[in-house]
């Protein structure tokens, strides 16, 4: 239910107004001056106040600086109540960030008129507020998920730099054996030393070959997802 803080010192005014706002459904609370209307605003923080401004101990004007600088109520819309109508008295209103005026005497038609512009446009400004957080709230997600991928890339590439690194050095090893296998078969003397330097370059051979079927493999085995999972299990060293 809308609630509303009338801040009013007279009587009259202040019964028939809560009267005319709990008879369209709004649960309405009262204050009989600017004190007591700026301690309920805070405790019980209402969709809107209507405040009259000539009252004693303190007026309207001081009841909004008041309510403008405390960042509890100083979004809540504020419709002064006034015998003073010049332009004079409603742009100092509205520099102290009024939202509307009634002139008194006003009728039920003008006062829920009012309320219902403002209590709209307060809407539309949360509504606006909330989309906005809402946009800000997933540019951060994406940018997490953004320097997430970015890492993960990152870390792949350094995984992807040491393996082939790892992998060229034992290219090397069997390379080193088929060429020593190639010098000495050309020297062998016997069809047995020719066949036993056969035998190594065969073996040796089907190691290489070993070896750059595992590099296929590995280039479709590092993904971020396999990544994660090697890491996780603790058979990559990063």
């Amino acid at each position: 239910m809308t609630q509303i803080l009338v801040i009013e010192d007279e009587v009259t005014i202040q019964e028939n107004t809560r009267e005319v706002l709990e008879g369209y459904g709004f649960e309405v609370i009262t204050a009989d001056n600017g004190v007591v209307g700026i301690q309920l605003a805070r405790s019980k923080v209402p969709d809107l106040i209507l405040c009259d401004i000539m009252m004693p101990e303190l007026d309207g004007y001081g009841v909004l600086m008041a309510l403008r600088q405390d960042a509890i109520t100083e979004t809540i819309p504020v419709i002064f109540l006034t015998a003073k109508a010049s332009r004079t008295d409603q742009r100092q209103g509205m520099d102290l960030g009024a939202d509307d005026y009634l002139t008194k005497p006003f009728t039920a038609e003008e006062l829920l008129g009012a309320i219902s512009s403002r209590l709209e446009r307060q809407l539309r400004l949360t509504q606006k507020y909330t989309d906005e957080r809402q946009r800000v709230r997933q540019l951060k997600q994406e940018s997490l998920q953004h320097q997430q991928k970015l890492q993960e890339s990152q870390q792949l590439e350094s995984l992807k730099t040491e393996l082939l690194h790892k992998l060229s050095q034992d290219l090397r090893d069997p390379l080193s054996s088929i060429n020593m296998a190639i010098h000495l078969l050309k020297q062998a003397d016997s069809d047995v030393e020719r066949e036993q330097y056969l035998t190594i370059l065969q073996k040796e051979c089907a190691r290489e070959i070993q070896l750059l079927n595992e590099i296929a493999n590995l280039q479709e085995l590092l993904t971020p997802e396999n990544t994660q999972l090697l890491q996780r299990f603790k058979l990559l060293n990063r």
